[in-house]
């Protein structure tokens, strides 16, 4: 599972909604042809980035690239059930990455477009948000 090495904090605070909803970084493709670009602003989990890569690579099997332009960096913690309020900050759950309209999650290349497509939209099926697959002009 796609988690950091090393953080600076063990835990970090939520971070506020940002006026600019639309990624300005990580929006046009930069290694490969095709790639799956997402339209909502969401928090995608570890599980879900795997789960989107796994998809791609068993569909292409050995043919072609695949690129993750995200990587999950942002520790989410959960406090356990029927706990009560206070006693401080859960225990760390898992690792998010925040997107927002517009980033490119994966990209592809050395494969047809019929290929590529196919492999983009099983993990588009994966993905909590709606994408789009875009391809190189």
């Amino acid at each position: 599972m796609l988690m950091p090495k090393k953080l600076k904090h063990r835990k970090y605070q939520k971070g506020r909604s940002r006026q600019r909803t639309v990624e300005t970084r990580g929006t046009f493709l930069a290694f490969g042809s095709y790639g799956l670009q997402a339209l909502d602003n969401v928090w995608l989990t570890a599980q879900q980035i795997e789960a989107g890569r796994k998809a791609i690579v068993g569909y292409l099997k050995k043919g072609g690239k695949v690129w993750l332009r995200v990587f999950p960096d942002k520790p989410i913690t959960k406090k356990p059930p029927e706990v009560t309020m206070g006693g401080g900050k859960g225990d760390l759950d898992h690792f998010a990455f925040p997107v927002r309209k517009g980033r490119i999650l994966y990209e592809i290349d050395g494969v047809s477009e019929e290929i590529a497509t196919e492999a983009l939209r099983r993990a588009a099926a994966k993905m909590p948000i709606k994408t789009k697959i875009v391809k190189k002009e």
